[in-house]
């Protein structure tokens, strides 16, 4: 993948935060929780994982349950699964001090966990909650549909080409493109969708100054 060369400076409303993967590293308890359920299934567990991330657990378990289980039912017992395993979730580096850095409208956050699971996994990281939290709850359509963003940008009185989005999964990265948002890749992604995207290597690349006469953000990418 070709990526801009950093350091960008960009001067954004508010910024729009992916969870898992982006500010919270949960991959210990999703490997975990996905291993369980493809052995009741009987399913290959890197099948699954090779496609789960960044999208809903609903949509995934309806993707890969037998057709005579309770696609719905089986959804909630994966997903009360998750919300009670909170061993070996840590903050992303750099995303405490990002999100200390930032005014109390100034970020939201949106993600294809529930609501539950997302607070969950934000305290469990020693993370704040944020001002506005959009979750698979709140969407008809999960990511790659731009829904959940569009909506953060609504609930912020923010038109969505002046926010910066933070995403680490393909699903996620095709949702913030799709919304008009910029769009900034957190990790080593090499999807297509993450080509010609600024990128940086964790959140300890990106610093924050607000501008006190006008409350907008000048947002520093920056290179290794």
């Amino acid at each position: 993948m070709s990526t801009p060369s950093l350091p960008v400076a960009v001067v954004t409303s508010a910024l729009l935060f992916d969870m898992d993967g982006t500010l919270v590293d949960s991959t210990a308890v999703v490997e975990r929780t996905w291993r369980r359920f493809a052995r009741r299934h009987g399913v290959r567990a890197e099948e699954i994982l090779a496609v789960s991330h960044g999208r809903r657990t609903e949509e995934t378990v309806a993707r890969f349950a037998p057709a005579d289980v309770d696609a719905a039912a089986e959804a909630r017992r994966v997903i009360a699964e998750e919300v009670e395993d909170t061993r070996g979730i840590t903050a992303i580096p750099g995303a405490a001090e990002l999100l200390a850095s930032l005014p109390e409208a100034g970020w939201a956050l949106v993600t294809s966990a529930g609501r539950r699971l997302a607070e969950a996994r934000m305290r469990a990281a020693g993370l704040p909650l944020p001002p506005v939290l959009v979750s698979a709850d709140d969407v008809a359509q999960g990511k790659p549909s731009p829904e959940g963003y569009l909506q953060a940008a609504r609930r912020l009185g923010r038109s969505p080409e002046s926010l910066v989005v933070f995403e680490d999964a393909e699903a996620g990265i095709l949702a913030a493109r799709a919304s008009g948002a910029r769009t900034v890749v957190v990790g080593p992604s090499r999807c297509e969708a993450a080509e010609g995207l600024d990128q940086v290597t964790d959140l300890r690349d990106v610093r924050v100054d607000i501008d006190t006469s006008t409350g907008r953000l000048r947002v520093s990418l920056r290179a290794d």
